[in-house]
């Protein structure tokens, strides 16, 4: 929680500065102390006086003027964390550099709190090549990016390179920074995302999973201390701080989980793993005909069995079901035959939840019996259940 935390802002000049005024009064309606610096260009599209307001701080802008001296040490010292939001190209490219012209730069350099930024530009500046080597440059800094949206641009154009809202950001740094690091020491593996099973060289069975569920899991668990290894199919992409082995078929997800779960002490199967594949893969590109093709299947491997035939000490696993029928019953039976922890329902019947949806509602059956029921979530916050949920069960 950021209560009771110091907060500095630094915002550049973006036409994005506006959303920094709702971010400071979110940030101290939360119980935060907040200060505000910005750079000369900032006060183009903000204003120091309502900022100053909003802050209950003076805000700061110049490194000196006749009256005093801002001490960029000092204020590098205050706060708990940092966020620079909207951070322009031009301040990006400067942080990369070690620039410091202004005062925001030279507290930025000063600071030995974490940092996170909030890129904001045009698309075309989003995607350009030295934009991304920027931000890797400052990633290795050990600052930490929070993502861009997709939305309407001060361009006039719809894509890529729009700063995360203020409620976004707010939790991200209550997520990255101030959350209790429960998990520390604890090694975890998440499967996440669909498999695809080949026919030709250019077809394959899959399904619908996006991996969304597993990857926000997988960022909570290292959110809350603990080092996490992301085994994805092929539409889940690397999030921060987590090692991804990418795989794409059941037979590689499964040789991959069981290597992980080994030295792992949690293991969450969040994956949607075919369970059938093509029993012959043909080497060339099957040709259209008029007869039609008879694709014969066999059984894949069950990892969620697997794994719970391999269990051992205090490891805990979990896995997910996903059901349309019957589904309390399913779970149950799912969760005692597979020796699991616990199951995680789904339920396709849920409207505007499961695959390729931001939002999820689960079920938690625990083998002990305790049920846990929750309401439809982003499957952010949904993720922040189920690590709760482990958490009290497991770690308390």
């Amino acid at each position: 929680m950021v209560k009771g935390k110091k907060i500095l802002v630094g915002i550049t000049g973006s036409i994005a500065a506006y959303k920094a005024i709702y971010l400071v009064r979110l940030l101290v309606k939360a119980g935060a102390e907040v200060k505000v610096v910005m750079t000369p260009s900032a006060k183009d599209f903000v204003s120091t006086l309502t900022l100053s307001t909003l802050s209950r701080n003076p805000v700061l802008v110049d490194l000196f003027d006749e009256q005093s001296w801002a001490n960029h040490v000092m204020l590098g010292r205050w706060a708990d964390a940092m966020v620079i939001a909207p951070l322009s190209c031009n301040t990006l490219a400067k942080m990369a550099h070690g620039l410091c012209d202004n005062l925001l730069l030279a507290v930025y350099l000063s600071a030995t709190c974490p940092i996170a930024v909030a890129p904001a530009m045009d698309e075309d500046m989003w995607h350009h090549a030295a934009t991304k080597e920027n931000l890797k440059k400052i990633e290795s800094f050990d600052n930490k990016i929070i993502p861009v949206e997709k939305g309407e641009l001060a361009s006039g154009l719809y894509g890529d390179g729009r700063m995360a809202e203020p409620e976004t950001i707010v939790q991200f740094l209550e997520d990255n920074f101030f959350s209790k690091k429960t998990l520390t020491g604890k090694k975890a593996f998440v499967s996440a995302g669909p498999t695809y099973e080949p026919i030709d060289p250019v077809r394959f069975i899959g399904n619908h999973s996006s991996g969304k569920m597993g990857v926000a899991i997988a960022n909570e668990l290292h959110n809350r201390g603990a080092e996490v290894i992301l085994i994805g199919g092929p539409t889940v992409e690397l999030a921060n701080g987590l090692r991804l082995v990418k795989v794409n078929t059941a037979e590689e997800m499964y040789d991959a989980c069981i290597k992980a779960f080994k030295n792992s002490d949690i293991g969450v199967m969040a994956a949607a793993v075919a369970d059938y594949t093509p029993s012959k893969k043909e080497k060339e590109k099957i040709k259209k005909n008029e007869k039609g093709i008879l694709l014969e299947l066999k059984q894949t491997k069950d990892i969620l069995k697997t794994l719970g035939e391999q269990k051992k000490g205090r490891q805990v696993l979990v896995g997910f079901a996903l059901e349309t029928t019957d589904e309390r019953k399913n779970a149950l039976a799912k969760l005692k035959k597979k020796n699991a922890d616990l199951i995680i329902l789904n339920s396709l019947n849920e409207k505007n939840a499961v695959f390729g949806s931001d939002m999820n509602k689960v079920t938690i059956f625990e083998k002990g019996g305790k049920e846990f029921q929750f309401e439809t979530k982003t499957k952010q916050d949904v993720a922040k259940d189920i690590v709760d949920t482990i958490i009290q069960l497991f770690y308390e």
